[in-house]
């Protein structure tokens, strides 16, 4: 988590500065100003081959976005984390931020209603 928050904290914003321990805690501040968000940033790192991270949550913290990388992962993964997220905010700074608004495009969903999910959740079971 410590690489990771080292690799992308000129890039993005660290609301708490020191050493993490097994998790990082970044923001969207700096990428709200062209207008992305955090749910933007996750669901375009769906279209990167990645699992998103935790999103909006420590609630406390707005735009939150919680990095929890297992111990297992490569190097190389990590990295290629890191320079997805940095493509990211490449995007953003460069005003490339309809592709980020769209994204998810390469899954069978696209982005789906959250709000309408949490309010008429559609739950089917078969055995």
């Amino acid at each position: 988590a410590n690489y990771i928050l080292h690799r992308l904290k000129d890039r993005y914003h660290v609301p708490f500065k020191g050493l993490c321990k097994h998790e990082c805690l970044l923001t969207d501040e700096i990428q709200n100003k062209h207008g992305v968000k955090t749910l933007d940033i996750a669901k375009r790192l769906i279209d990167l081959g990645f699992h998103p991270m935790t999103v909006y949550f420590p609630l406390i913290v707005h735009g939150a976005m919680l990095i929890e990388p297992t111990e297992t992962e490569s190097r190389e993964t990590l990295d290629a984390f890191c320079d997805a997220m940095l493509d990211i905010a490449d995007a953003c700074e460069a005003g490339d931020t309809e592709l980020l608004h769209q994204a998810p495009l390469k899954p069978f969903r696209r982005r789906l209603d959250e709000t309408q999910a949490a309010r008429n959740p559609v739950l089917v079971w078969q055995g």
